[in-house]
C-alpha cells in the first residue's frame, strides 16, 4: 500500500512539475505529515525531490529527471476506458483510474501531457441527471465482475407487475449507464422459462409498456434495471457470449423503441411564451422537442399551437399541470377537462371560506 503511494506521489510530481504538500495530500487522501514522511522516504531512496519556499513554493523533481515506472497493470489498463467517469468507474470495481491516468500522463511528452491536462481543465462529464437521488446499487460490482467473467447469475429481481419478486437465472453481457440510472442487459439462461421474463421490464408501474423487438424471441436479450436486483448469486463455470452482440448497438436500437412505444398519442396545446420556454426545462425531452419543431407562429397575444407526444392522458394530465397557467390544452377533450377540473379544485383550496 505504501509503496503504491510513493509510486503515485513520484507520478503527481512528474506530470504537474511542483505541488504543495497540501495539494498531494489531498490528491492521496493522506494527511500532510504522511507526504512529508513520504518526501522523507523518497529522497532516501535517491529520488531528486526538492522543495521550493515561498507563497508559490512546494515540491518537485530535479529538472529532466524521469522514472520508467510507468507500466499499467491489466486492471489500470481495463479502467483507462473509463477515466472520464471517476464515480461509475468505482461503482463497478475499476478503482484504479487515478493510477492509471498518472502512469499514462508520466509516459507522455511536456507537449502531449499538457495538452491533455486542457482538456481535463475544460470539459468534465457528470453522468447523473437532475434533481433525483441516484439508485441504490449494492450489486453493481457483483453483476460488473459476472459480465466481464461471463459468469451466470441467479438474481431475484423485483418488477412492478404481479407477482412482484421473480428469480431468474441470467446471463449478464453488459451494463449500461444511462441519466444516472444503472441497467443490466441479460438473456435467460434458462430455457423452459424464458418466455416468462418478457414480463420482466425494467420499468416502474407509471412507466410505458415494455419496448419489444420485432422478431422478439425467447432468449433475446432484456434490459434490468439494476436497482431492483434484491440479491445475487454467481454460479460457477462460464457461458458464450451470442456471437456478434454489440451492446451500444443494441442499447441504441433499445432506447428508440422504448421512446417509440412510450409516447403512442398527442396532445394539442396552445403556450405562452413564457410557457414554451419553460416547457424545454420542465417537460421530457421528447415533448420539450416537439414543442419547438410543432410550434406555430406566434398569434397577436404571443400564444403558439404545438402538437406534443404524450404517454397518455393520465401522464400528460401531471406534465402540462408543470405548467401552470401558461398551457391551454385543446385537444384531446378529456385531458382538457382533467386539468380544468383540477384547476378548479385548486382554485377551490386557495378561496376563502365565507364567515
Amino acid at each position: 500500500m505504501r509503496a503504491s503511494r510513493l509510486l503515485s506521489l513520484l507520478l503527481l510530481l512528474q506530470t504537474r512539475e511542483r505541488m504543495t504538500a497540501r495539494e498531494l495530500a489531498t490528491e492521496l487522501e493522506v494527511s500532510v505529515r504522511t507526504v512529508y514522511r513520504d518526501v522523507e522516504s523518497l529522497s532516501a531512496a535517491g529520488v531528486p525531490v526538492y522543495a521550493d519556499r515561498g507563497p508559490d513554493g512546494g515540491y518537485r523533481l530535479l529538472n529532466g529527471y524521469r522514472t520508467r515506472l510507468t507500466g499499467l497493470t491489466a486492471t489500470e489498463a481495463e479502467s483507462l476506458t473509463l477515466s472520464a467517469l471517476p464515480g461509475p468507474a468505482s461503482q463497478l470495481g475499476l478503482g484504479d483510474v487515478l493510477a492509471a491516468e498518472l502512469k499514462l500522463m508520466a509516459a507522455l511528452p511536456p507537449d502531449l501531457r499538457t495538452r491533455a491536462a486542457r482538456i481535463r481543465d475544460r470539459f468534465h462529464l457528470d453522468a447523473p441527471g437532475w434533481f433525483r437521488s441516484p439508485d441504490e446499487v449494492p450489486h453493481l460490482h457483483a453483476i460488473a465482475d459476472a459480465v466481464w467473467n461471463q459468469r451466470r447469475i441467479q438474481v431475484l429481481y423485483r418488477r412492478w407487475r404481479h407477482p412482484q419478486q421473480v428469480t431468474r437465472l441470467l446471463e449478464p453481457l453488459g451494463v449500461v449507464l444511462k441519466a444516472g440510472t444503472w441497467y443490466l442487459i441479460a438473456r435467460p439462461a434458462d430455457d423452459e422459462r424464458a418466455d416468462d421474463h418478457r414480463a420482466d421490464d425494467h420499468r416502474d408501474a407509471h412507466d410505458p409498456p415494455p419496448a419489444t423487438p420485432a422478431g422478439d424471441t425467447a432468449r433475446d436479450p432484456r434490459t434490468y434495471r439494476v436497482s431492483r436486483v434484491l440479491t445475487l448469486h454467481a454460479l460457477p463455470g462460464h457461458f458464450d457470449r451470442p456471437h456478434g452482440f454489440d451492446l451500444a448497438a443494441y442499447w441504441a436500437a433499445y432506447a428508440e423503441r422504448f421512446e417509440a412505444d412510450a409516447y403512442r398519442e398527442h396532445a394539442t396545446v396552445k403556450l405562452s411564451p413564457d410557457g414554451l420556454t419553460r416547457s424545454q426545462i420542465l417537460l421530457p425531452p421528447t415533448m420539450a422537442r416537439a414543442a419547438l419543431n410543432t410550434a406555430t407562429p406566434p398569434g397577436p397575444d404571443g400564444w403558439v399551437h404545438a402538437t406534443l407526444p404524450i404517454e397518455s392522458v393520465r401522464h400528460a394530465h401531471v406534465e402540462f399541470l408543470k405548467l401552470g397557467a401558461d398551457v391551454e390544452v385543446i385537444d384531446p377533450p378529456h385531458l382538457r377537462e382533467m386539468i380544468a377540473a383540477t384547476a378548479r379544485a385548486i382554485a377551490a383550496r386557495y378561496t376563502p371560506a365565507e364567515n
